[in-house]
């Protein structure tokens, strides 16, 4: 049977099939070499040069990612989700306009509003979720790119990538998507029209807590694409080796743990919707989220792991549910196989749209029921 018509679990499942060519092995090398021989000729036949632009583990890990979200280009690996996300902005001209969702990832959010300036780079922030919104802050001529992230982190707002790839599209400019917290197990962005994805691959893609790292990757290889290749290789900042082999090895579990993960977050979600102490729970695959419809439409496979929980007490009740949990981890991050929970507030502090008495979860594979009743003991003792 041929690798094409394997399917993507299939291919993932095997690091896309790959065999060392010396010694038979099932798991690719770690290729740590800095450098490399130049031909009698003085060519590099061999495609590399040195170990700052390019490496052969860090190609393997990206052909997998490519493979994963359809993407016409090779993905391209960072040492983090923000170098990843602000090389995408730094390959833009001086004087461009960006046009970011309100809410989304705090450190990308305040780099935009307080950095980006300082590269010629204008910024506006609106509500994504509602389109009339994001026409409006389109600004003719100059802006070059709308940066979305969906389901959005911490409240999970819902962007229509369609609809906004078609808005971004008629005014000239590109649309890159986070689509960290769905995966390509539940989202793919570049098929809804979307010109290039983004992931902090420190999260579901790997799952084990142990890479920090991030990828973007891209509906075309053109210039932009290219520049985006001169930022990486200008700042250095390419994934390891070590890391990206790491990342072959959880990409090979990824969609077994995604689908994991996304039961028990739905089923979580469900159970505290209905707890005393539950003031609200924001999940996009609860029929009552605002953004259930869109989600439904441009999602599959379920609506990701991450849900967060407004706990009735306001925030000393959700900073002392937080305090109780046993089984629950309280640590920052998420997407790993352990559950881990966070008053949200508190890390991303002044100017956060997020609430206080909110915290934020990240659903592991451990049993769904355990985590109910770590979460149930815990707000009982909360509110006692």
């Amino acid at each position: 049977m041929s690798k094409s018509n394997w399917t993507k679990r299939s291919l993932a499942a095997q690091g896309m099939g790959h065999i060392d060519p010396i010694t038979r092995a099932v798991i690719p090398p770690i290729h740590l070499s800095t450098t490399y021989i130049r031909d009698a000729d003085n060519r590099y036949t061999s495609g590399y040069i040195y170990g700052r632009p390019d490496n052969a583990t860090v190609r393997e890990a990206e052909g997998v990612i490519a493979m994963l979200e359809d993407a016409e280009s090779s993905a391209l690996l960072f040492s983090s989700g923000m170098a990843a996300a602000t090389a995408t902005i730094l390959a833009l001209d001086a004087g461009d306009h960006v046009v970011a969702p309100r809410v989304m990832y705090w450190a990308l959010r305040r780099w935009l509003a307080e950095d980006a300036a300082r590269f010629g780079i204008d910024v506006d922030f609106v509500e994504m979720d509602d389109l009339s919104k994001l026409r409006a802050a389109i600004r003719p001529g100059r802006t070059k790119l709308v940066w979305a992230e969906t389901p959005s982190n911490p409240l999970w707002t819902i962007t229509d990538i369609a609809a906004a790839a078609q808005i971004a599209h008629q005014a000239g400019a590109r649309l890159a998507v986070d689509s960290t917290i769905a995966s390509p197990f539940h989202t793919r962005p570049l098929s809804l029209g979307a010109d290039i994805v983004m992931h902090s691959v420190t999260k579901v893609l790997n799952g084990h807590s142990d890479v920090v790292g991030g990828v973007l990757a891209s509906a075309r290889d053109d210039e932009f694409w290219a520049r985006i290749k001169r930022v990486r290789s200008g700042q250095g900042a390419i994934l390891g080796p070590f890391e990206a082999f790491l990342l072959i090895r959880g990409m090979r579990t990824f969609p077994l743990r995604a689908a994991t993960q996304a039961a028990g977050a739905a089923e979580l979600a469900r159970r505290l919707s209905a707890h005393p102490h539950i003031a609200r729970v924001l999940y996009p695959g609860l029929p009552q989220h605002p953004g259930h419809d869109v989600a439904n439409r441009q999602m599959e496979n379920g609506f990701g792991y991450m849900f967060s929980a407004q706990v009735k007490g306001g925030e000393t009740a959700a900073i002392a549910t937080a305090a109780k949990v046993g089984l629950w981890k309280r640590a920052t991050s998420l997407g790993g196989v352990e559950s881990l929970i966070e008053h949200r507030a508190s890390i991303e502090g002044a100017g956060t749209p997020c609430p206080a008495d909110l915290l934020r979860l990240s659903t592991g594979i451990e049993d769904p029921d355990d985590l109910f009743r770590d979460l149930d003991a815990a707000l009982n003792a909360a509110h006692a």
